[in-house]
């Protein structure tokens, strides 16, 4: 199958999960996931109306959107990889969506190099949804006042974000996705985030499940490129 093919296919899926789920197609965004994929893919991809790339690594979307950024000017990355300190000039200067801020002196310093390139940036907020010791994220306890600490940098929140454990039952992954939505909503109430907001979930294998559970952006990688060369 070919690029084309496989996107045509996800978004076929996609929208068969929004009517399932009584949803507008519309309100749902792709996030093809390009990271470790060649720049030939991307372009395949862009030629099937594709806009919106995820990327994990600083320099490798510093490179990508240098080389796409003449031929496809409308092209939008999202930065979904931790952001390192050292990687900020180039997130900022090339992303427009940011989905792992997790701490003010990230949201800082994201702005302040944003505000040099001229450009601005939308955030959402990594959510280590299943207190995972290992991952990034603010815990779901800790989840208010670090929103409201990462919002008070001046930072646009425009919604929350996470990856649930991997190899879970699906069952499982489910109830993750719905935490994230229940704390969204918490959130909303207590006016930390405004409505509409984003939530980021779901990849390959269970995009569908999160589409069910009020994703508005899902992350796929392997189901449109096929498995990564790096």
């Amino acid at each position: 199958m070919s690029v084309a093919e496989d996107l045509a296919r996800v978004r076929d899926r996609i929208a068969e999960a929004c009517r399932r789920a009584g949803r507008d197609p519309e309100t749902l965004r792709l996030i093809a996931v390009s990271k470790l994929q060649p720049v030939a893919k991307i372009r395949a991809a862009c030629d099937a109306g594709q806009l919106d790339f995820g990327e994990n690594y600083g320099q490798e979307l510093r490179d990508k959107a240098t080389e796409l950024a003449q031929a496809v000017p409308r092209i939008q990355w999202h930065h979904i990889g931790p952001v390192q300190s050292n990687k900020v000039r180039y997130i900022a200067r090339w992303a427009s969506w940011v989905h792992t801020v997790d701490r003010p002196q990230i949201a800082t310093e994201l702005l302040a190099r944003a505000a040099k390139e001229g450009r601005g940036l939308h955030a959402l907020i990594e959510i280590n949804i299943a207190d995972e010791p290992q991952k990034a994220g603010l815990v779901p306890a800790a989840a208010e006042s670090g929103v409201a600490a990462i919002a008070a940098t001046g930072m646009p929140v425009r919604g929350l974000m996470c990856m649930p454990p991997f190899d879970l039952p699906l069952a499982d992954t489910v109830r993750h996705f719905a935490r994230l939505r229940d704390l969204a909503e918490r959130l909303a109430g207590a006016g930390l985030l405004s409505r509409p907001y984003e939530l980021s979930m779901g990849m390959s294998a269970d995009f569908e499940a999160a589409i069910g559970e009020g994703a508005t952006m899902v992350r796929v990688g392997t189901a449109i490129f096929g498995e990564r060369e790096g």
